[in-house]
């Protein structure tokens, strides 16, 4: 008989180790993501153990207001196809017990959700680019924006609330953020962050294109001749419109899937998705 793996609740430390995984597989997490996450919910991120040895990831998120979110679901080469995978996803999901949870899907996977009670509500798609041009007069560097205006618009955008993580977010080694005001309110804010290849955005909230524009075009310009990613959803048309003007090129595609239906937040301000792995 084979003996299945042990499971148990993940260290800092042990975030690492889902970090690299991810890298092996070619998903390019930002150099200070392992810390961030954590800071999201340090109960959600599991680990599976053979004979001590990590065998495979997965995160759990719970955020405020009954919402979860699943990602780095990750097992090593050598463990799959043994049903591990399913013991420690099962083990995960006992943590958003009473929540509706999200995920982004690779396309291939989409049918191994389904049968897990997720349904599918939009396509995400991730784009390319390069650095530079000039940055717009609008623009305000997001330190100089209180905290509170940039959470309760995250809030807005984000089906949950996540105020931990979003403070990590920005203040960690590397990233910009910017805002635009309109008078004294908080017309939208975007980040970027260094990766082990380029950068990503995200993310990016804004109140229409034209504030949009303004903040991709400040983030970009800060990272000049740099390789950048920027994920976006389907439902936003807006955003469709700012990637074919800036002629970004569309690198891979996946699906939101979520088992209790689609969450109210404002899609039309969901320029660029926060990450794939925690939403």
């Amino acid at each position: 008989m084979v003996e299945s793996p042990a499971i148990r609740t993940m260290t800092r430390q042990d975030v690492d180790f889902a970090m690299r995984l991810a890298a092996k597989e070619g998903w390019n997490p930002g150099l200070s993501d392992a810390e961030c996450f954590y800071a999201a919910d340090p109960e959600g991120f599991f680990v599976a153990e053979l004979n001590g040895r990590p065998v495979g990831t997965i995160a759990a998120v719970r955020y405020d207001g009954d919402f979860g979110f699943v990602g780095l679901y990750i097992m090593t080469p050598e463990a799959r196809g043994k049903g591990w995978g399913m013991e420690l996803w099962s083990h995960a999901l006992r943590h958003l017990d009473g929540c509706n949870v999200g995920l982004d899907a690779v396309t291939e996977q989409e049918r191994t959700y389904t049968r897990s009670g997720f349904s599918t509500h939009y396509r995400s798609a991730r784009y390319e680019g390069k650095g530079g041009g000039s940055r717009p007069e609008s623009v305000v560097r997001l330190e100089n924006v209180d905290f509170a205006e940039v959470a309760a618009y995250d809030r807005q955008c984000f089906p949950g609330g996540r105020e931990a993580f979003l403070r990590a977010w920005l203040e960690a080694p590397g990233t910009r953020g910017f805002g635009v005001m309109d008078g004294e309110d908080l017309a939208g804010f975007g980040v970027i962050r260094p990766c082990a290849l380029g950068y990503k955005i995200g993310p990016l909230f804004a109140d229409n294109g034209a504030v949009a524009e303004d903040l991709y075009r400040a983030l970009t310009v800060s990272v000049p001749g740099e390789r950048f990613y920027l994920d976006v959803i389907e439902p936003n048309k807006a955003a469709g419109t700012l990637v074919e003007k800036n002629g970004l090129r569309e690198v891979f595609a996946t699906v939101r899937m979520y088992t209790g239906g689609e969450p109210a937040v404002d899609t039309d301000k969901v320029f660029g998705v926060t990450s794939f792995e925690l939403g």
